[in-house]
């Protein structure tokens, strides 16, 4: 398979590929001291636990290095990588005819908005920019395209703030301050509408309601799928085979090029110190794991005693004396070690759930009538979220 390959053949073989190895990515490490498959892949589970910390991080970090790493076990994994080629995108270089246009933008989403405005072909139709926040997609192509856009945005503030960038900018640019999840109003069929990183059901109900208008053109990049499902995710192609849940939904999307080694450090923390109290409370509750709420920042920045002590009386789990609390926060670094390592197997189908999706979303509007392409928009390192799905009005 290659970058010719049809949205329908790619959303098959996913979903083929994901229901035969579910027994090994369907596992959650964190929740599972000894997951299923290590009795079934003893060899991968002896290759995983006895990598460097350094080799653990690439791989956790690189999909594609996950799935060559585990492919040399699970041989069907392997086969997954022909299916994630997509054709390159063409990037046209933005003439603006403004300036200011990046007013308060950080520079990596300043650089993944020129890469989508870059990707997207002008349709000479009504811009509309789709959850927009301040407009500045919008923005960016009402310069680069020289005509007015509206930008749908739910925030009052955040409307506010964008007909400031907008006029300081020189654009024509309206604020729609709506929600766009109310389907009372229709969408314009004129409409082009553009979305960077609209979130589950935003940008679900954004083709379900394009389509229902006949919308000429839509670009979009989709995001955090999850958002929207309560339980289990609904195909908007119709009956795949492939049953995912909420948390299978939230795996595509975990990964990320954005934190910096601080904040990777006190996320390693929190994790080391979570899995010390799961081991704790089932030894000393002899119950198996239990979900808990989220802990509060605060309780991270204290020590581990007081993190212990916190959430102990929180969670009604008896309080370990002081020695049993040095062992237990050694019990949470090791688990640690050991849950980043079998975690790896479940890297490794991030970029092919995240796929099915996108292609689950694609065949949906083919067969509604629209001509779709899925292509790249930008390298990896300015965001892993980086697929673009353009439709065209057949």
């Amino acid at each position: 398979m290659n970058g010719g390959t049809t949205h329908c053949q790619r959303l098959r073989a996913l979903s083929a590929l994901l229901i035969e190895s579910g027994d090994l990515w369907r596992p959650q490490p964190f929740r599972e001291t000894r997951p299923g498959w290590v009795a079934r892949w003893p060899a991968l589970a002896g290759a995983l636990q006895a990598l460097t910390d350094d080799e653990c991080a690439h791989l956790t970090d690189d999909g594609a290095a996950a799935r060559a790493f585990v492919g040399l076990y699970v041989p069907e994994l392997a086969a997954a990588e022909p299916m994630l080629v997509l054709p390159e995108t063409s990037i046209r270089p933005l003439v603006l005819s403004g300036a200011f246009w990046d007013w308060e933008i950080p520079g990596r989403k300043r650089a993944q908005l020129e890469a989508f405005a870059g990707a997207v072909r002008p349709s000479g139709r009504p811009l509309l920019d789709w959850c927009g926040g301040k407009g500045h997609l919008g923005r960016l192509l009402a310069l680069a395209w020289r005509q007015t856009v509206t930008t749908l945005e739910i925030n009052p503030a955040l409307c506010a703030a964008g007909v400031e960038l907008a006029k300081r900018a020189g654009v024509m640019q309206m604020f729609a301050c709506a929600d766009a999840l109310d389907p009372v109003s229709p969408l314009p069929a004129d409409a082009h509408v553009v979305a960077l990183h609209a979130c589950g059901e935003l940008h679900r109900q954004l083709l379900r309601r394009a389509v229902a208008a006949g919308v000429v053109a839509v670009d979009l990049a989709p995001c955090c799928h999850y958002h929207g499902v309560e339980t289990a995710y609904v195909p908007l192609s119709g009956a795949t085979g492939l049953g995912l849940s909420r948390d299978d939904l939230r795996l595509a999307v975990t990964e990320t090029v954005t934190a910096s080694p601080r904040i990777a450090r006190r996320a390693e923390r929190e994790r080391a110190w979570k899995l010390a109290f799961v081991a704790w409370r089932e030894y000393a509750t002899g119950a198996a794991y239990q979900s808990f709420k989220p802990v509060s920042r605060a309780w991270m920045g204290g020590t581990f005693v007081d993190f212990f002590r916190l959430l102990c009386a929180r969670e009604g789990v008896p309080l370990p004396s002081a020695s049993e609390v040095v062992a237990c926060e050694a019990v949470g670094w090791r688990r640690l070690r050991e849950v980043d390592r079998h975690a790896i197997v479940r890297h490794a189908v991030r970029r092919p759930i995240e796929m099915w999706l996108v292609s689950d979303l694609a065949v949906f509007l083919e067969r509604s009538g629209y001509a779709v392409e899925l292509t790249p928009f930008c390298p990896r390192h300015l965001t892993p979220r980086n697929l673009l799905l353009s439709a065209r009005k057949a």
